[in-house]
């Protein structure tokens, strides 16, 4: 894999919108030609080049380029939105929208990313080895569409409404969430390995949310129904296993009623 190095030498003053920064739009380009490509900061257009410092070359296809982006990027957005192959590495903390609308391929953020991490994901493999800011893995304000595909792990903390909308994929949060998590959730896997606060599967309708900690208030509408034994990112231990939300909506499968699943460590 061929590898492309930007590095921020000019800090915008307000924030700047990245949607460029993917192996998609860096393959078969030179070091000029990626220097050219717009990004936005508010209303204004600029060249991506008048903020970094560009070296390296592009594999020619996304499959084969890797894109590092160095410096204080907690004003950069969009870094790997609708990417679709090859790799990015993250050497910092990131602002909003890392990852969002993301087919295919993997991210890697040395550090922490800020709100609506993972919008939207379709696939590939996102790891934050920092923490996550609030609506982790979630639809965008109005739609009904979250998370599809793909993994998502956190090494740290999540904010709150993690997974909401979701409808597949699997979230992975090595730390505590706050609260809302799975709100609305229609399928995939959310692993808390800490602890959550409240209205953790809050119109819950399907899918799996699994909880190593506590939930420190649990939705009325879950049913507690038996323990089982589960092995889970390769941790084996004993859940309480709850039902629910039971005042949602659910299908049927074969004639029985579909309903989330809520493990809890016992």
């Amino acid at each position: 894999m061929s590898t492309v190095e930007l590095t921020l030498k000019q800090q915008p003053e307000l924030y700047l919108e990245t949607e460029k920064i993917t192996p998609d739009s860096f393959a078969g380009k030179s070091a000029d030609e990626i220097a050219a490509l717009d990004v936005y900061e508010g209303n204004l257009t600029h060249k991506l080049g008048d903020f970094f410092t560009i070296s390296g070359t592009p594999g020619q296809t996304a499959q084969d380029t890797v894109i590092k982006v160095k410096g204080d990027l907690l004003r950069i957005k969009w870094i790997g939105a609708k990417m679709t192959a090859g790799k990015v590495i993250v050497d910092s903390n990131t602002d909003m929208y890392t990852g969002a609308f993301m087919e295919g391929g993997e991210i890697i953020v040395n550090g922490n990313t800020g709100h609506f991490t993972a919008l939207g994901m379709k696939g590939g493999n996102i790891h934050i080895k920092g923490s996550a800011g609030n609506y982790l893995g979630a639809a965008y304000r109005g739609d009904w569409r979250g998370m599809m595909g793909g993994v998502l792990r956190v090494d740290g903390d999540a904010g709150s409404d993690v997974g909401t909308f979701m409808r597949g994929g699997e979230i992975i949060i090595g730390g505590n969430t706050d609260v809302h998590v799975g709100t609305h959730q229609e399928g995939g896997k959310i692993v808390v390995k800490g602890n959550a606060k409240s209205k953790v599967g809050g119109q819950m309708v399907k899918g799996e949310i699994i909880v190593f900690g506590t939930i420190d208030v649990m939705m009325p509408g879950f049913a507690h129904r038996d323990n089982i034994d589960l092995e889970v990112d390769g941790a084996k231990a004993t859940f309480k296993r709850f039902e629910g939300d039971l005042g949602e909506r659910h299908p049927k499968s074969k004639g029985k009623v579909i309903y989330g699943q809520l493990y809890i460590k016992a």
